[in-house]
């Protein structure tokens, strides 16, 4: 309750707090959404090469403007020839 009072004191630290506060929520909240991206590991001995699971048709950035992806044809065969 201190910084309440604090504040009620010394109104120009309202917009200081305000700020302070949405910008650490912002930041948490972006650490969180990068988090369930693909191209981040939290298990690397589950799965060693995780490049292999990306998903081409979803975006990979936080924002894209028109995305285009064509399978390589090198790579699909290099796929088929080891599995």
């Amino acid at each position: 309750m201190n910084i309440f009072k604090l504040m009620m004191k010394k109104k120009e630290l309202i917009p200081l707090i305000t700020f302070v506060s949405f910008a650490g929520a912002g930041a948490t909240y972006m650490g969180l959404y990068s988090l369930s991206k693909s191209d981040v590991i939290m298990n690397k001995m589950k799965n060693p090469e995780p490049w292999e699971n990306v998903n081409p048709n979803k975006s990979q950035k936080l924002f894209t403007i028109n995305q285009k992806w064509k399978p390589v044809e090198e790579l699909q065969k290099v796929k088929k020839l080891t599995k």
